[in-house]
């Protein structure tokens, strides 16, 4: 990014106040205001002149001016409809912005890049994060890289190692690898939340980690190992896969790992192994 390029801030408050708006907290509302953090979001992103990118929550544009005056085409999606008046008031001089009112979880980002390369910005609340990023990366053409603010504590769990292990992670991390790159104070917001935020960059793989046709296998083993978090291993796959203990604990042994662990505590890797033997289980 050019650390030279500096806007105009906007006055979010005045400018939702002249179209008689106020931030819905149902759908997580809370617009990224301060400069700083912007611009700390635009340099994680690492953008190019020819980049393409599809901004997730473009709110009243204030990250997506920055996008624009970097790449050659953004694509910004709004789900909230009463925000798309001051969105095009704000985006009215730039001529390289597509806005869309939608859900994203109701669009294919391939239909909107057209099959090419391109890479994604999203300021998302934590209720839709799962959804959102699982969304991305199941999509035919996936993006080259993901850069979300999220919750601090979310982007803490999304970017766990193998101590700590978790669904999010997993389903992250098979696909990408991410990174918090910084952290957002609450008083970056408007209005301010209660909580700090922190931004995370996923860099994609070219392929995940474990083959395609194994990942529905992948996320049925992983659902069922966290589905009773508080359980070893070897009780919580029994329930989850309505399978005898005996039968599990037999063939978690017979593949080198502890029945007794818990599931918070294998990697990727080992997960993949048990993705790669199932086949034992179920015959």
């Amino acid at each position: 990014m050019d650390n030279s390029l500096i806007l105009p801030p906007l006055d979010i408050p005045e400018l939702l106040r002249q179209h008689g708006l106020r931030p819905k907290k149902r759908l997580g509302q809370n617009f990224l205001v301060d400069p700083t953090s912007i611009r700390k979001v635009v340099e994680s992103a690492e953008l190019e002149p020819a980049d393409t990118v599809v901004e997730i929550g473009a709110g009243l544009g204030n990250l997506t001016r920055y996008l624009a005056n970097i790449v050659q085409k953004v694509i910004a999606i709004e789900v909230d409809i009463r925000l798309i008046p001051p969105l095009n008031q704000v985006l009215a001089s730039y001529n390289n912005v597509q806005i869309i009112q939608d859900d994203i979880l109701n669009l294919n980002p391939a239909d909107l890049v057209q099959e090419q390369a391109y890479k994604v910005t999203a300021n998302i609340p934590y209720y839709i994060t799962s959804a959102v990023i699982r969304h991305l990366l199941e999509t035919r053409v996936r993006p080259q890289r993901i850069v979300l603010t999220v919750q601090r504590e979310v982007a803490e769990r999304i970017c766990a190692n193998s101590d700590n292990m978790n669904l999010l992670a997993l389903s992250v991390q098979v696909f990408g690898n991410p990174t918090i790159t910084a952290h957002i104070p609450a008083g970056a917001f408007y209005p301010t939340p209660k909580v700090d935020s922190a931004i995370v960059r996923i860099n994609l793989f070219q392929s995940p980690r474990i083959p395609i046709e194994d990942l529905e296998t992948f996320f049925h083993l992983i659902r069922a190992g966290f589905s009773q978090k508080r359980k070893t291993l070897r009780n919580a796959l029994a329930a989850g896969l309505s399978l005898s203990t005996n039968k599990i604990e037999d063939w978690l042994k017979s593949i080198g790992v502890d029945p007794r662990r818990r599931a918070e505590t294998l990697n990727l890797n080992e997960w993949s192994q048990l993705v790669q033997e199932y086949h034992h289980l179920i015959d």
